[in-house]
């Protein structure tokens, strides 16, 4: 098995030791992964901006990059459902059909095809978990608590074999944060305002840091820790699954 690993490009530019953590915890379970260098940002910006029909190129980069992969693994929930919902090409239409079906979130490829029952991570610390929008309501990856239907959640499910980590329950465990990327720019009132009810959530049941599948939530809540002087952290959730114990 190769996995093409498709790193985003705020992770890549902000968040670098997310995308380290994600290749060496593949690689620990015995993952053969390869990093294409001419990788670029995968489009969704643009899409979500109603720019769909000027993302041609990030397409055509995006299949020539990772179709020759068995399998192509973020760790960004939001990434990845873009490019299984939206990555098209009209001069290659059964290389975008492919690679649609072969892109995965780190954490649903953990769960779904590697099977992972056991890691050897230790994290001694309270953790909230952030079910970011995308991954629960596009991936499936874990479940909505209006649905009168039995609850689960890959992010969780994982972090439960880390040793020494304590999860922290939250009032309500699948708000949106308000980041929604171009959302917290246009609304910028609103999206401050989901983004302080999400953090007081964590910090009033003891949460010391808060995860998730998705840099980019993480990258709006702590945003607002910080001019809250908070001590609270934020952590990729494969930074946490890759930690060494002690």
């Amino acid at each position: 098995m190769t996995v093409g690993l498709f790193i985003p490009c705020y992770i890549d530019q902000f968040y670098p030791n997310a995308a380290i953590a994600t290749l060496k915890l593949l690689q620990k379970l015995g993952v053969k992964v390869s990093y294409p260098l001419q990788q670029t940002c995968c489009g969704q910006p643009m899409a979500n901006s109603g720019f769909e029909h000027l993302t041609t190129g990030c397409n055509e980069l995006f299949i020539d990059n990772f179709a020759a992969f068995d399998y192509i693994v973020s760790p960004s929930g939001s990434c990845v459902l873009h490019i299984k919902d939206h990555l098209h090409s009209d001069g290659q239409p059964e290389k975008a059909i492919g690679v649609r079906k072969k892109v995965y979130e780190l954490t649903e490829f953990l769960t779904d095809i590697l099977k992972v029952e056991k890691l050897t991570a230790r994290f001694p610390h309270k953790v909230g978990v952030h079910q970011s929008c995308h991954g629960q309501r596009g991936l499936m990856m874990s479940q909505m608590t209006e649905l009168v239907a039995a609850p689960f959640s890959k992010p969780m499910q994982l972090l439960n074999m880390v040793k020494d980590l304590e999860l922290v329950e939250l009032s309500r465990p699948d708000e949106c944060c308000g980041f929604g990327g171009t959302f917290c720019v246009a609304e910028e009132a609103v999206s401050v305002k989901m983004g302080k009810d999400r953090v007081a959530d964590h910090i009033n049941h003891g949460a010391q840091y808060i995860t998730a599948a998705d840099m980019s939530c993480l990258m709006h809540m702590e945003g607002i820790l910080r001019r809250q002087n908070s001590e609270v952290k934020v952590l990729h959730i494969a930074e946490i699954l890759n930690a060494e114990e002690i």
